[in-house]
């Protein structure tokens, strides 16, 4: 009877223990996991760019200024602002004032005086009544009373003057109307070449610094849907006091754009190295520092890591990242270190 109690005893015991093992395997699947989709992690770099707004205008080295040869009045101004006109159209039409008339009529009378000394001066050398040397002393002031005459002329003070362009240009700026009175070396108005054109945009200092001439850049202008490639021409060296910004002058191909059009440029400064990720895989912890998290067997790791740059939907990264371990990229926010993974069957690539 003992040995039969034992024999059933251990059948029981073991009955118990046989049905404890599938209920330990139940007890595990049971445990909390998340579902999430992973990418890979690859070094590499990103763009590290500065987006500045500006407007363009005529490029300060093939501007020049048209000025007033002598004091007088505008009579009549044939252009508007912004118009291109052909080489030797007429810009704008002077009447001398009283004064440089008069300056001009006595220069008038002072040549027909020497040219009347000069016969005089060579009718007495004939006769012997005066001396080679009196004979060049009229000559000379002669001379000079021509080329003050001529240079009364050449000023518009003969009467009205019209000064005419230069070469084919587009005036960018009038500064006279008419019947304005203006004295010699007066700016009455700008011209500059119609297709030597730069975007003058004012960037913050802090981002300013890492701007060098020859730096690319992208331009698009305001309502218009195809950018440009362009470059940096000037990165100023002084903060504009009536922004706060410091001005920076983009070059722009030839007749891209019209004088006045608002644009935004993005200038590449520089190339940051690191682990790229998509912007969705960082996650902010209670602390306010990023991190990510990897997959490691099917456990969640979380990783600190320090945003270096970003730029379209993907950023840049330092930290100790592994290469052979997953990326999460959608999930993370739900997970904790050592908390158990499924993965989705769609992965995400960084292209």
């Amino acid at each position: 009877m003992r040995i039969e109690a034992m024999v059933k005893a251990l059948a029981v015991l073991m009955g118990v223990a046989t049905a404890s093992i599938p209920a330990t395997r139940a007890l595990a699947e049971e445990q909390p996991s998340v579902l999430v989709t992973t990418t890979k992690v690859h070094k590499g770099s990103l763009p590290h760019t500065v987006s500045a707004y500006g407007m363009v205008q005529a490029d300060p080295s093939a501007r020049q200024a048209v000025m007033a040869p002598a004091a007088a009045a505008i009579r009549k101004i044939y252009v508007r602002l912004g118009e291109v006109v052909d080489k030797g159209a007429p810009l704008i039409q002077l009447q001398p004032n009283p004064q440089t008339s008069a300056d001009y009529a006595k220069a008038r009378s002072a040549l027909q005086a020497a040219n009347a000394q000069v016969r005089h001066t060579r009718e007495l050398l004939s006769q012997y009544l005066a001396t080679r040397q009196q004979l060049v002393d009229a000559e000379k002031a002669q001379s000079d009373a021509r080329a003050a005459l001529e240079a009364l002329k050449m000023q518009g003070a003969s009467g009205p003057n019209v000064i005419k362009s230069p070469f084919r240009a587009a005036v960018t700026r009038i500064d006279t109307s008419t019947g304005t009175l203006v004295t010699e070396g007066t700016a009455l108005l700008e011209l500059a070449p119609p297709g030597a054109l730069v975007l003058k945009v004012g960037v913050v200092p802090a981002d300013a610094t890492a701007i060098e001439p020859g730096d690319k850049a992208i331009v698009k202008a305001l309502g218009r849907d195809t950018p440009m490639d362009a470059s940096v021409l000037l990165r100023g060296g002084v903060v504009d006091p009536s922004n706060g910004l410091v001005p920076v002058e983009i070059g722009l191909p030839k007749d891209a754009m019209l004088p006045g059009e608002t644009a935004v440029a993005i200038i590449t400064t520089a190339s940051i190295e690191g682990f790229v990720v998509p912007h969705a895989a960082i996650q902010i912890g209670d602390s306010g520092h990023p991190y990510v998290v990897q997959v490691f067997g099917n456990a969640a790791k979380l990783v600190p890591v320090h945003v270096l740059d970003a730029e379209g939907g993907k950023d840049v990264v330092a930290g100790k990242l592994d290469l052979q371990a997953p990326l999460v990229v959608s999930g993370a926010h739900q997970l904790q270190d050592g908390m158990k993974i499924r993965l989705s069957d769609t992965k995400q690539a960084i292209p």
